[in-house]
């Protein structure tokens, strides 16, 4: 089959690769692989697609819709699987085969133009929120996931080379100052979806919505919902009264799904404070600016 991956997912993996990228330079190799092993029938590639993994819409033998994904060991599939399975398609994708080492998915499939983020504003948290209290379970025994305190780590060490930076330096150093402090007592450990937001929710046949891209990760429940609070954040950048808004958004969340407001404001500083300085890192300063700004309103 012909096939050439789409073009955000080049973009994106050349911003973590510069130099080339071997996984991408073997993928169309791999898709063809993956389609024969399991007799497949490809549909489409699903564009724009993700900026860690290749998507394609098949079908099985039998003629069941499913989706295959290919994803990077750097992009942890096998992690990815393991949360899917261990969730058991409560609030989530249904794994129907799963070849971890490989990077190779076979999933349910759901409805890949109908995400949450289409649903006006309100509607649209509300949905998604009730979509992640569904995730929000105690971990497997001796689980292997990534725990919050082990991935802020190595984000927090990447953001302290920022801290030269006069600009940025003020939020930099209270983002870290929050983590270290949110760190100490941790209400509870849940295994968590990791990068939660409205476009990760998408519309299913078993239940209305379902989430789907998980890149799990073990520790508190604020620490999932704050990559929510600022969905849409070019449209609260937009916004004459975008601060408000986002304290109100804040102040809503943390109270319906029973999380510590403070603990949810401290962990969603520390998250956009982190994707702005990455952004600056790999050349998007106009991503920056936005996620820069709308973690000053924090």
């Amino acid at each position: 089959m012909a096939f050439e991956p789409p073009r955000r997912l080049v973009r994106a993996l050349g911003e973590t690769a510069p130099d080339g990228d071997e996984w991408l330079e073997k993928l169309p190799g791999a898709v063809e692989q993956a389609v024969a092993q399991r007799e497949l029938t490809v549909e489409r590639v699903q564009v724009p697609g993700g900026r860690s993994s290749v998507v394609l819409l098949v079908r099985r033998a039998d003629g069941t819709p499913a989706v295959l994904k290919l994803a990077p060991r750097r992009a942890r599939p096998q992690s990815e699987a393991a949360a899917l399975a261990h969730w058991g398609g409560l609030g989530a994708v249904q794994v129907l085969e799963a070849d971890g080492p490989a990077g190779v998915l076979l999933l349910e499939r759901l409805h890949p133009e109908v995400s949450v983020r289409s649903l006006p504003e309100a509607k649209a948290l509300l949905e998604a929120a009730g979509t992640l209290r569904r995730l929000w379970v105690p971990p497997p025994q001796d689980h292997v996931f990534e725990t919050v305190a082990q991935r802020t780590g190595r984000q927090a060490a990447a953001m302290a080379a920022a801290a030269g930076d006069a600009e940025v330096a003020p939020l930099v150093a209270a983002a870290l100052a929050a983590r270290e402090e949110l760190l100490i007592a941790p209400p509870e450990q849940r295994l968590l979806h990791g990068t939660f937001r409205q476009s990760k929710v998408l519309a299913g046949e078993r239940m209305p919505w379902l989430a789907v891209g998980p890149d799990p990760v073990v520790g508190e429940c604020a620490f999932d919902l704050a990559r929510l609070v600022r969905d849409r954040v070019e449209d609260l950048i937009a916004s004459p009264s975008g601060a408000s808004i986002t304290r109100r958004r804040i102040k809503r969340l943390a109270e319906s799904l029973e999380v510590d407001q403070e603990r949810l404001r401290g962990w969603t500083l520390f998250r956009a404070v982190e994707s702005g300085v990455r952004a600056l890192r790999v050349g998007r300063p106009k991503d920056a600016e936005l996620l820069l700004e709308f973690a000053g309103w924090v």
